[in-house]
């Protein structure tokens, strides 16, 4: 629809409301299309009118001082409405929440106030900001790089650090961050301890020792600072040498297990061996003891034996003598199987029994003992002019039977010196 509608019939009418015949009212369109714009001085005054009817207050069009009332008491409630919506949209803004595992620290005007626990809270924008801190995670912080140990060698070593936030307060205010500094101070450690170490302690054995070290140089670091932070561990996890030379370390790293394994091979057999040797050893050690003590006792026996002949030989030497010779024979000759024969011709015969006993056991058909028996006689002197002896060559004796002769004899010859004594 046009803004006024084309001839008089139209009255030339604008979308305010006017005419050009209304030439009472200043703020109108007097003139139609060619009178220029509405004047914004009436169609604010017109708007605070119809403010004022909805508030109760009445119109008067024809009366400015009015009009002027009633806009400026409508001016006032838009404020007002205005203020309160803006209050009420503050408020809202302010009502946070804070997680089961965090802590709000709450500065006002950029200086920490206090801290605020878990739930729905509150608080004044624009005055208070709220910064929530997790105290129940476990945060990880993870440090590398080439260093340089105490054997002029260069390694790369990996650590991780594992801490917690036990102080928001200290966490976020102490330092400017935290988190930075415990890196700085963790890379500081590390390289410390890493300078103090040989690079064959820290890829072998040392690993366990470094990690301790470290984690002690760590806390002793931080402590001074207090940034609220509580370590938890401390991994160890790589250290390996630089690409470049790895070749030659994986070398020297197996020249050192297989050296390690020679020196229990040999402990191995040693502890199989020594005590083997060992008991050997004390063996021998005990069977010496044992032999020099019957050694011992039998020179005792002897001398002992000796010291009760020496007066019987001192008073009879040519008995004692017999006597002896008499034990020593039966002794000797009781150990063997021979038979002595004496025959007429003074002859003294030995019969090898034992060769005799041999061939008849193995025997064969055809074979005469008596022959082969024949054959081995051997022909003594005469053991003795005596003529007992001779008395009794044609019989054949034991050599049982020459000791029981002997033992005469040598009797009767003590008889015979006794009667002469």
């Amino acid at each position: 629809m046009a803004w006024n509608q084309p001839g008089n019939n139209g009255q030339d009418r604008d979308p305010w409301g006017s005419s050009n015949n209304q030439g009472g009212n200043s703020g109108g369109n007097k003139g139609g299309r060619d009178k220029g714009p509405p004047d914004l001085d009436d169609i604010f005054r017109k708007l605070s009118k119809k403010l004022g009817g909805l508030g109760g207050g009445k119109n008067n069009n024809n009366d400015n001082s009015g009009g002027q009332r009633s806009s400026g008491r409508g001016g006032r409630r838009l404020v007002g409405i205005v203020a309160v919506a803006a209050v009420v949209v503050w408020a809202a803004s302010g009502f946070y929440t804070i997680k089961e595992a965090e802590r709000g620290a709450v500065t006002r005007f950029g200086k920490f106030d206090h801290l605020v626990e878990p739930g729905l809270n509150w608080k004044p924008t624009f005055i208070d900001q709220v910064r929530a801190v997790n105290v129940e995670a476990v945060r990880e912080l993870a440090a590398s790089g080439v260093m340089l140990t105490s054997d002029e060698n260069v390694v790369r070593v990996e650590m991780n650090v594992q801490y917690r936030v036990t102080n928001p307060e200290r966490y976020l205010f102490a330092v400017v961050n935290a988190d930075d500094s415990l890196r700085q101070a963790t890379d500081s450690a590390l390289r410390g301890v890493i300078g103090r170490s040989t690079m064959d302690r820290i890829l072998t054995e040392g690993r366990t020792v470094v990690r301790s070290e470290t984690q002690r140089e760590l806390e002793e670091t931080i402590r001074p600072y207090d940034m609220g932070i509580t370590l938890l561990d401390v991994n160890f996890q790589a250290a390996r040498p630089p690409e470049e030379v790895k070749a030659a370390f994986d070398d020297a790293i197996a020249a050192r297990e297989n050296r390690e394994q020679y020196v229990r091979e040999a402990e191995a057999y040693a502890n199989e061996v020594q005590p083997r040797a060992n008991g050997q050893a004390q063996r021998i050690l005990e069977e010496a003891r044992a032999y020099k003590a019957r050694t011992v006792l039998e020179a005792q026996g002897e001398v002992a034996r000796f010291a009760k002949l020496l007066p019987e030989y001192k008073a009879a030497p040519e008995i004692t003598r017999e006597r002896l010779y008499i034990e020593t024979m039966e002794r000797v000759l009781s150990q063997t199987r021979k038979v002595l024969v004496n025959d007429k011709g003074n002859n003294l015969m030995v019969l090898p029994l034992d060769q005799l006993m041999r061939g008849g056991n193995a025997g064969t058909p055809g074979t005469n003992t008596q022959d082969s028996s024949s054959n081995s006689l051997l022909r003594l002197p005469p053991a003795s002019n005596n003529s007992n002896d001779r008395a009794s060559s044609s019989s054949s004796f034991s050599p049982e039977n020459i000791m029981d002769q002997r033992r005469a004899n040598a009797q009767r010859n003590d008889t015979q010196r006794e009667g002469r004594e």
